[in-house]
């Protein structure tokens, strides 16, 4: 794999909402910086995401130089949302973990609220490195993430989009595809890999920083949601059920979690360490 590189780097200020290109990020414990380390709850603390709300997916946050974010959407004025000052939680459920988070203000609930159409508020998480810890079958001491589902990070491969895309033109619902990568909403993008080379690794390189890789991504029905219109159809859960279906799981991808810190950049050169 010597032609390997890092292809393109993704950041979701809010999670669920649509990802941010960058050319270059910084990588600390939790993930790369600045990414979900927002989220939205519905009125009883349960995170809410593209599995609940698809049109989520056609919301921007952009990440200011401050930690805020700015919120715009189709027809919405824009709001600007300051980092909330730290005194008093909110207890919010993320997929059955509890998590303490800083709730942002009133402004942010009433903008989120109108475009959904439904009561939701906006957290912000102050510390991720005490919040959250990551999963304790998969991780080691003091590891932490974000708000993303489970690991730091995810790192997906163009050769293996395309072993799918091709998978799915021999499929009963070939003319949902090709579909574009953003549908698995991934951090890091690599190219010059073989397709589903990922399964096979346990620690890795891009750049400077090495990571190591905990266990595949299983996909949930936010990959069935087209990212520029909210629709969603049967691809590619349809195929991965029937090509790529380890236990349970249906997956795409591979969990990071990260070694070392360092800024990793697109055109990186990526090295299998394990």
């Amino acid at each position: 794999m010597g032609n390997a590189e890092l292809h393109s780097i993704h950041v979701h200020p809010v999670k669920a909402f649509r990802s941010q290109s960058r050319r270059e990020a910084v990588v600390e414990p939790w993930g790369l910086a600045g990414d979900r380390r927002w989220v939205l709850i519905d009125g009883e603390g349960k995170v809410v995401t593209q599995r609940q709300q698809p049109r989520l997916a056609l919301a921007a946050a952009e990440l200011l130089s401050d930690g805020g974010i700015r919120l715009s959407a189709a027809g919405r004025a824009p709001v600007t949302v300051r980092v909330p000052e730290p005194i008093g939680t909110t207890t919010l459920d993320i997929f059955g973990d509890k998590v303490e988070g800083i709730l942002a203000d009133a402004a942010a609930h009433e903008w989120c609220s109108a475009y959904l159409g439904a009561d939701v508020r906006l957290i912000h998480m102050d510390d991720p490195a005490t919040r959250r810890p990551v999963d304790p079958e998969f991780a080691r001491p003091g590891e932490t993430v974000s708000f993303a589902d489970g690991y730091p990070l995810l790192v997906t491969t163009l050769a293996s989009l395309d072993a799918l895309n091709s998978l799915i033109a021999q499929g009963d619902h070939a003319g949902e595809g090709p579909l574009p990568m953003n549908r698995f909403r991934p951090n890091l993008v690599l190219a010059g890999t073989a397709a589903w080379a990922e399964d096979d690794w346990s620690r890795i390189a891009v750049g400077e920083v090495t990571f190591r890789v905990p266990k595949m991504c299983g996909r949930c029905v936010v990959t069935t949601t087209d990212q520029g219109t909210a629709e969603r159809g049967k691809e590619p859960l349809r195929t991965l059920g029937r090509h790529r279906r380890f236990g349970k799981q249906l997956v795409f991808g591979q969990n990071l979690v990260p070694e070392s810190p360092g800024t990793v950049r697109v055109g990186d050169p990526v090295t299998v360490l394990g």
